[in-house]
């Protein structure tokens, strides 16, 4: 039930998970099916949903020391900084094999980022927004890929974006004092490090009416809705809910005893 079963959230069985990714960033009636995946504490990985072309392939997987899903594909990072993939490489986004030396990952719809140790950025696939022109970026801490856009977050708290020319999702050269960055698909989340959160780009379902919320630690974007982790336990949520993606109040911890 963990590797390849229908239904993305069949992941009752999952147990002594350190981190998860969500695939499938972009909504569009031709994107198919989701899928989840999960790290285990052990090195090993496990996913459950949609497996057309094989993203839930990562039953033999070990050694693993993160996770990262986009459209139809998995990313692996192993413990010696070399990166394993799954899934669909029509426009290249699996061509990973000679990437060395990374520290963290991401996945957009089509395209594939890593940050290396030295702090500079690789990235494969669909170039066709310029997401993937991000050979120039220096000193990165994080990094996050939309639909058409990567963000990266320096060590300096500033963030970059490279994509469609004049989009609003890759508004962030304005940004300082930034710990963590998501992004939808078409919209930037920055969490401060003030446990503030900032938001650009589309707004069409509020998933950038984020302004208001303190206290946040972590943060995360979904393809059209925005969430954020507050220190107490409790889930903020703006945007589309029309899955009930943003009915996050079970989510939260019961402090009414």
């Amino acid at each position: 039930m963990g590797n390849g079963a229908a239904g993305e959230c069949d992941v009752e069985q999952w147990r002594h998970i350190v981190a998860v990714a969500a695939g499938n960033v972009h909504s569009a009636r031709n994107t198919g099916k989701s899928h989840s995946v999960g790290l285990r504490a052990d090195g090993t990985v496990v996913a459950a949903g949609g497996n057309g072309d094989g993203q839930c392939d990562v039953r033999e997987w070990s050694g693993v020391t993160a996770v990262a899903a986009g459209w139809r594909r998995t990313l692996g990072l192993y413990t010696d900084g070399s990166v394993v993939a799954v899934g669909r490489n029509a426009e290249g986004q699996c061509e990973i094999g000679e990437w060395r030396e990374v520290v963290a990952l991401g996945c957009g719809d089509w395209h594939s980022v890593g940050v290396r140790a030295d702090g500079t950025a690789v990235a494969v696939g669909n170039n066709r927004g310029g997401q993937c022109d991000v050979g120039g970026w220096r000193a990165l801490a994080g990094i996050a890929a939309g639909y058409l856009h990567t963000v990266g977050l320096g060590r300096d708290g500033r963030v970059v974006a490279a994509g469609r020319r004049g989009a609003a999702e890759c508004a962030v050269d304005g940004w300082t004092d930034i710990v963590a960055v998501s992004a939808g698909s078409y919209h930037t989340v920055g969490l401060t490090a003030g446990g503030g959160v900032l938001a650009v780009g589309d707004n069409g379902y509020g998933q950038c009416d984020v302004r208001g919320w303190r206290d946040v630690v972590a943060i995360a974007a979904g393809s059209t809705h925005t969430l954020g982790l507050r220190a107490d336990g409790t889930v903020l949520a703006a945007g589309n809910d029309a899955d009930g993606q943003c009915d996050v109040g079970a989510l939260s911890p019961d402090r009414s005893t």
